[in-house]
C-alpha cells in the first residue's frame, strides 16, 4: 500500500511512494506525531538523480526488515532538496559542521522540535569501508534516545545554541572595488588547472560561475591570462566525457581531473549555465567550438529537458537499463568497440573510436569508454564524422533512456530563460527565443500569484505548495531582465521589477545583507543566509546582479544601492574565497564597469536598427543592459528622449550616469562596448 508520499507531486518523494517505509513528507503534522509518540525523527534528503540516494533506497529503504524497525521507533520524513532548498541547507550545515563533510542522501536525527543530533550521509545495509550498518545506526540512535533522553537533549540544544549564533562574516565595508577583483582573479590563478583546465583536482566541477568572472574581467581590464583560463577550460570541458559528444549538453561532474569520466547525471542548472557561458566566450574570442557547444547545450535542453507545458524539467537521472535489466550507471552513454562495429561497420567504427577516444581497455567500467575529442586524434573528415554522429545517436536512442525528474524548478527556470534567449538572439535562433518566452510564461502564469509571490516547482502545470526562496526570485528576475532585452518586450522588465521588489521587501537585513527565505517563511531552527555559490549562483549575489541591472533599466536608486550593499560580502570573500564566490565577483564587475546602459532606437524592419540591435547584443561589456524600441518607446525608460538621428536608427550608450552622443554606424557602437 503507497504510504503519505502517493500525494506529493515531487518525482523524488513519488519514487518512496511505495517503500515499506512510513514515510511522511516534511510538515508540522509529522513532527506533532513524533511528539504524540515520543520518538526521534529520521530525516532523509536526497534528490530524484541522485545516484547514492537510489542505492540508499534499494539497499534499506525497500527492505522489510530495516523498514519495520524504522517504522516503529521512528518518525520518518523525506525531502527533496530540490523543492526544500532551505531544509536542506539548515540540516546540511549542521552535518558539515558536525562531521566535516556533506553530501546526499543526508540521514539526520531530530527531536520532536526539529533540533538534530545524529548525522550522516548514506549508510550501507551492514557494516562497510569503516561505516556502521544503517541498521546498526538505528538500533543506536533508539538506544540512546530511549536510555540517554538528557544527553541526546544536551547535544541537541548545544547544536542549535551553535547554528543559531553563527555570525556571517559579512564585511560591510563598502563594494568591491580594482584591488579586490585583481586578488580575486590571482587566487584563482593560484588554484588553476593549467594542464587540464578548471579548478582544484578531483571530482571536478564545471566552474560556470568563475568562467563568467574571467570573461567580464578580460572585458573590463584586457587581461589576457583570465581570457586564457577561461578559454582552455572551456576547450578541456567541451572535448572532455564530462560533454555529451552525441546529444550535447553536460554531466554533473567529473570524478577524475582531466574531465574524462563523469557522474552521469544531467542537470538543469547545470547546462543553462554553461550553455550562457559558452555564448559569452563566443562573444569573447569567436571561437567555432563555443558556437557549436552553446548551440548544442540550447538544443539539449529543448530536446531532453522541456516539459508539454513549456517548462524545463529539473535533471536526466545517471542510472539507466544496460540490457541486461540491470541498472548502471552510465549504460545510456558509454560505447565499445564492439558497440561501435555493429552500428558503423569496421571501417567508420575504426574512425570513430580514433576520434572519441574509444579503446579496447575502456576510459571507464567493464571495458566501455566515454565519449571524447582528444586533440591527438586530429582533425577528421567533417561530412564523415557527421555522419558518424547522427548514425550513433540514432543507436543511442534505441536503449534505455535514464529517468528524467518532471519538476519545474523556478531558479532554474529563469537561468534557462536567460541561456536560450541570449543564445538565441546571439546565433540568430529565434526558436530558442521563443522557448525561453514559453518557459516564461508559465512561471507567470503557474508560479506567481496575484501579488507576485513565487512558488518553488510545480509538476504537470500544477504548482506546488513551497514557497519560492531567494534564487527563485533573483535568477527568474535576471531571466526576465534577459528576456525583455531580447525581445523587446517591456513586460518582462515590469515582471522582474515585481519580483526584485519582494526581494527589497522580504529577504533582506541590514547593513545589505540578504536571507535565503523570506521573512514571513516556515520558521526552522536557522533563517538560512549564504552568500556562496554551490553548483549555481547564491541567492543572495543573483540578487544583486538582477537588482543592478534592473537599475541601469530603471534608474531606480534603491534597487542600485541594494545591489551595492549585498555586495559588501563580495569585498570580503572575493579576495579569499574566489572559487565560491564566483557569481558575486561577476556581479561586481558589472557594478566597476557601469554597468553600461544601451538604448537602440528605430523600426523592426530596418536593416540598420538590425545592425546596430546585433551589435549591442554582441557587446562584451560586463552587465550591459539593452532596451531596443520605436524612439520614446514607454516600455522601456531607457528608451524615453530617444530620438533617431538625421531620420536614422541609433544606438545610445551611457554609463556612471554620463551618456556619449548617439551612433548610427554598428563599427563605432562596437569600439564604444
Amino acid at each position: 500500500m503507497p504510504n503519505r508520499l502517493a500525494h506529493e507531486t515531487s518525482p523524488y518523494l513519488l519514487q518512496h511512494a511505495d517503500n515499506p517505509v512510513d514515510w511522511w513528507p516534511w510538515s508540522a503534522e509529522a513532527f506533532e506525531e513524533a511528539r504524540r509518540r515520543d520518538v526521534p525523527v529520521l530525516l532523509s534528503v536526497g534528490y530524484s538523480s541522485c545516484h547514492w540516494c537510489h542505492v540508499m533506497a534499494h539497499e534499506s529503504f525497500e527492505d522489510d526488515a530495516t523498514a519495520a524497525l524504522v517504522n516503529e521507533h521512528f518518525v520518518a520524513v523525506k525531502v527533496d532538496r530540490e523543492e526544500r532548498p532551505d531544509v536542506d541547507a539548515v540540516y546540511m550545515e549542521a552535518v558539515q559542521a558536525a562531521t566535516g563533510q556533506g553530501g546526499w542522501p543526508m540521514t539526520v536525527f531530530l527531536t520532536p522540535d526539529a533540533a538534530p543530533f545524529y548525522f550522516g550521509t548514506y549508510f550501507p545495509p551492514e557494516p562497510r569501508h569503516g561505516m556502521p550498518s544503517f541498521p546498526e545506526v538505528l538500533e543506536g540512535v533508539r538506544g540512546a534516545w530511549a536510555d540517554r533522553r538528557d544527553e541526546v537533549g544536551e547535544v541537541a540544544e548545544r547544536i542549535v545554541k551553535d547554528l543559531s549564533g553563527r555570525s556571517l562574516a559579512y564585511g560591510g565595508e563598502g563594494v568591491p572595488g580594482e584591488e579586490d577583483l585583481a586578488q580575486a582573479l590571482l587566487g584563482l590563478t593560484r588554484e588553476y588547472d593549467a594542464t587540464r583546465g578548471g579548478f582544484g583536482g578531483a571530482p571536478k566541477f564545471p566552474p560556470s560561475m568563475a568562467l563568467e568572472f574571467l570573461l567580464r574581467h578580460h572585458a573590463r581590464t584586457g587581461s589576457e591570462g583570465a581570457l586564457q583560463m577561461a578559454a582552455d577550460t572551456g576547450e578541456a570541458m567541451a572535448r572532455g566525457g564530462i560533454y555529451d559528444q552525441l546529444g550535447g549538453g553536460f554531466a554533473r561532474y567529473a570524478v577524475d581531473r582531466a574531465w574524462v569520466v563523469p557522474h552521469f547525471e544531467k542537470m538543469l542548472y547545470d547546462n543553462a549555465l554553461l550553455c550562457r557561458v559558452y555564448a559569452h566566450l563566443w562573444k569573447a574570442t569567436g571561437s567555432d567550438l563555443a558556437r557549436r557547444v552553446a548551440l548544442e547545450t540550447a538544443d539539449f535542453l529543448v530536446r531532453e529537458l522541456r516539459t508539454p507545458e513549456g517548462g524545463f524539467a529539473s535533471a536526466l537521472d545517471a542510472d539507466s537499463d544496460d540490457g541486461t535489466g540491470k541498472h548502471v550507471e552510465g549504460a545510456f552513454y558509454v560505447w565499445t568497440p564492439e558497440q561501435l562495429a555493429a552500428v558503423l561497420g569496421e571501417q567508420d567504427a575504426a574512425l570513430a573510436a580514433a576520434h572519441y577516444g574509444v579503446t579496447e581497455d575502456g576510459t571507464f567500467e567493464h571495458g566501455s569508454s566515454v565519449l571524447q575529442l582528444p586533440p591527438e586524434a586530429g582533425p577528421a573528415d567533417a561530412d564523415r564524422i557527421a555522419s558518424i554522429r547522427a548514425r550513433l545517436l540514432a543507436a543511442r536512442e534505441e536503449r534505455e533512456r535514464p529517468g528524467r525528474d518532471d519538476k519545474v524548478v523556478a531558479a532554474w527556470n529563469g537561468l534557462a530563460i536567460a541561456a536560450l534567449a541570449e543564445t538565441g538572439a546571439l546565433f540568430d535562433r529565434p526558436d530558442l527565443v521563443d522557448r525561453a518566452t514559453e518557459a516564461a510564461d508559465l512561471l507567470v502564469r503557474v508560479h506567481m500569484d496575484e501579488s507576485a509571490r513565487l512558488t518553488r516547482t510545480s509538476k504537470d502545470g500544477r504548482s506546488g505548495t513551497n514557497a519560492g526562496v531567494l534564487e527563485d526570485y533573483a535568477d527568474v528576475a535576471e531571466g526576465f531582465l534577459a528576456l525583455a532585452a531580447v525581445t523587446g518586450e517591456g513586460a518582462w522588465l515590469e515582471f522582474a521589477g515585481f519580483l526584485l521588489d519582494i526581494v527589497l521587501d522580504r529577504f533582506t537585513a541590514e547593513g545589505g545583507a540578504l536571507y535565503d527565505t523570506a521573512h514571513d517563511a516556515e520558521a526552522l531552527i536557522r533563517r538560512p543566509q549564504d552568500p556562496t555559490d554551490n553548483a549555481t549562483p547564491s541567492g543572495w549575489t543573483a540578487a544583486a546582479g538582477a537588482l543592478l541591472s534592473y537599475a541601469a533599466h530603471t534608474g531606480s536608486e534603491a534597487h542600485r544601492a541594494a545591489a551595492e550593499g549585498a555586495l559588501g560580502v563580495v569585498k570580503a570573500l572575493g579576495p579569499r574565497a574566489p572559487r565560491f564566490i564566483g557569481w558575486g565577483l561577476a556581479v561586481a564587475e558589472a557594478l566597476l564597469d557601469g554597468p553600461r546602459e544601451i538604448a537602440v532606437v528605430g523600426a523592426p524592419d530596418d536593416e540598420a536598427f538590425q545592425a546596430l540591435r546585433r551589435t549591442a547584443l554582441r557587446a562584451t561589456a560586463p552587465g550591459a543592459v539593452l532596451a531596443v524600441g520605436a524612439p520614446g518607446g514607454e516600455e522601456f525608460p531607457l528608451l524615453k528622449d530617444r530620438p533617431l538621428v538625421g531620420g536614422s536608427p541609433a544606438a545610445y550608450v551611457c554609463r556612471h550616469f554620463t551618456c556619449d552622443a548617439p551612433v548610427t554606424d554598428p563599427d563605432e557602437l562596437r569600439r564604444k562596448l
